[in-house]
């Protein structure tokens, strides 16, 4: 059903993806959006090495939570900063791809850890965070991507 990567030897194991996942702040997410044309937008993400899924924050309505619930199929991309070998002028980028389902994570305490978790990924207290909790709680979607296939690979820009 799904492709597997052609340049087989660039290919990532499953260790390196989930490494990629956990390590990077942001993704591309792609849907399938209005007239069937795919919206991709940059995200916000926390992978769960404990369960395996993504999760994201999102606010209530929109694009994006409107494609999701006509057609949950998405596609999720991350990619690091990339590494220059000394003396060469090309990058080498490690992607990964998830391809999987989301749905709203309608689990208040669920969705409230993840979003706590995904929190702490950037610079900020746990006085903060809580503070946003209490004033933007209610509002609060929760997104779960659950991967159904997944690869990764290193690639060099020459």
């Amino acid at each position: 059903m799904f492709r597997e990567i052609r340049r087989f030897k660039q290919a990532l194991t499953k260790e390196e993806c989930e490494k990629v996942l956990t390590e990077e702040l942001r993704g591309v997410l792609s849907v399938l959006g209005d007239d069937d044309y795919p919206y991709g937008m940059p995200i916000n993400h926390w992978y769960n090495p404990e369960d395996g899924k993504i999760y994201f924050h999102a606010g209530p309505g929109g694009h994006r939570l409107e494609s999701i619930q006509k057609h949950n199929k998405v596609s999720f991309c991350v990619y690091d900063a990339g590494f220059k070998k000394e003396g060469d002028w090309a990058l080498n980028i490690k992607s990964v791809i998830v391809f999987g389902r989301m749905e709203v994570v309608e689990d208040k305490e669920l969705a409230l850890h993840a979003v706590r978790q995904l929190s702490y990924k950037f610079p900020v207290d746990d006085a903060y965070i809580d503070d946003d909790i209490e004033r933007n709680g209610k509002a609060l979607v929760c997104l779960c991507l659950t991967p159904e296939h997944m690869t990764g690979k290193l690639v060099n820009e020459s």
